[in-house]
């Protein structure tokens, strides 16, 4: 079987990075896989770039300048939206026209139009559509936060700060129809939060949509650090709270949340504050929101090194997420395979990682108090570090999530023919 997938990047960002490792799981199960990225960041021969860097640039601009006409020429909201008008001719790739299966996962901000999915639809062959985001259920937006327009034909879209009912979220919401009326498309949502959003949607309400997580390499994550930990400013004995993200102050990641939360329990349980340390890791834009953190803390900055960010998550206690949406957080899945207990909102895929005051702790959403209570219960387990470590391989190896994705590619080509 030949199964061509299709991303962004194959290693920058997290929707690109589980969609390698997917690429990967399937070839180690037999599977013919290759993946065609916009931009190439590893050296792997089965991954191939589309289309020469200069028409790459311009794609990318053209999206952009479009985006920002229809916003007000606003920066703040400009790349929480795409809208898929340019794209590389993908089917003309020798890749393309060899599958017998084609996997599309987040192929915005120039890499793949509607237009160019629709040739690619034309040429009869199965595509199955990972979804990392919200966008392919909503007009626009990759994640909608509270707005419900997805659920109806967007219009007045915030991101573009829009009073009009056919404004651009309107017309791609439009042209999504029109695609997804006129190919098939087998959607796969990363996480049941995921899937329950798309079914609520106008768009993939009817649509046959599927829910497998993202492969993990979970045999790669130990439950203790190799080497010493002082090389990493930890003192022995120290309980650790690791919280990282590409960007730590992104507003989505809600920073001012977890702060607020640590200098609860450091008011009012300096016992366990003077016992523990909080790690960030990624990076921050605005350094001087940590200084309003009380709780004993340290800065790494990005960590691109994979050992040493292993050696982070083994050497913890706890891993932190107050991100308010995310369909189906790694770090979570990361942390768990190294033996921590998470401690998160639940406004996304969190539920599918985490069993309440079992494997972590779910606290009441945009409550800083009941992450410091989750803070303050983790703090106080005796973790059995390598349960969890196998809890995460019962429900996320890659092995076994390639395996799913086989069924479905031998169910649809069982279809086709």
């Amino acid at each position: 079987m030949k199964v061509t997938l299709f991303c962004h990047s194959d290693m920058l960002g997290g929707a690109s990075v589980v969609t390698t490792r997917l690429m990967r799981a399937l070839r180690d199960e037999g599977v013919d896989a290759r993946m065609l990225v916009y931009t190439k960041l590893s050296d792997d021969p089965n991954v191939g770039i589309v289309s020469s860097r200069g028409l790459r640039g311009l794609r990318f601009m053209g999206e952009r300048l479009c985006i920002a006409a229809a916003n007000g020429m606003s920066r703040s909201n400009l790349f929480k939206v795409s809208i898929a008008n340019t794209g590389a001719r993908i089917d003309r790739h020798p890749w393309v026209k060899d599958a017998d299966v084609v996997v599309l996962n987040w192929i915005n901000q120039g890499m793949l139009s509607l237009k160019g999915i629709r040739k690619i639809g034309q040429m009869g062959k199965p595509i199955v559509w990972t979804m990392h985001d919200m966008w392919c259920l909503s007009g626009i937006c990759h994640h909608s936060y509270e707005c419900k327009g997805f659920e109806q034909s967007c219009g007045k879209c915030q991101f573009l700060r829009s009073k009009s009912d056919r404004d651009l979220s309107h017309r791609i919401w439009k042209r999504k129809k029109s695609l997804y009326d006129s190919i098939p498309v087998t959607f796969v949502a990363v996480s049941h939060w995921l899937g329950r959003r798309a079914q609520r949607s106008s768009l993939l309400g009817n649509a046959d949509v599927r829910v497998i997580p993202n492969a993990f390499p979970v045999n790669s994550f130990s439950t203790q650090p190799e080497g010493s930990v002082a090389t990493m400013k930890f003192n022995p004995g120290q309980n650790i709270i690791v919280m990282g993200a590409a960007r730590l102050d992104d507003p989505i990641k809600g920073l001012n949340y977890a702060i607020d939360a640590l200098n609860y329990v450091f008011d009012n349980r300096p016992e366990m504050a003077r016992d523990s340390l909080a790690v960030f890791f990624g990076s921050i834009r605005d350094r001087s929101l940590l200084d309003n953190l009380r709780f004993p803390h340290v800065y790494l900055g990005t960590v691109s090194d994979p050992k040493l960010l292993r050696n982070i998550y083994a050497a913890a206690k706890i891993v932190l997420s107050t991100s308010l949406y995310e369909t189906l957080p790694g770090t979570l899945i990361e942390g768990q395979a190294s033996g921590c207990l998470p401690v998160t909102f639940g406004r996304g895929g969190q539920s599918d990682i985490v069993t309440h005051l079992k494997d972590g702790y779910i606290a009441r959403y945009k409550d800083a108090v009941s992450i410091a209570d989750g803070l303050q219960w983790a703090l106080s387990q005796n973790v059995d570090r390598e349960e969890l470590h196998e809890s995460v391989r019962r429900r996320f190896a890659a092995s076994s999530v390639a395996q799913r994705y086989i069924e479905l590619f031998n169910e649809l080509l069982a279809r086709k023919s």
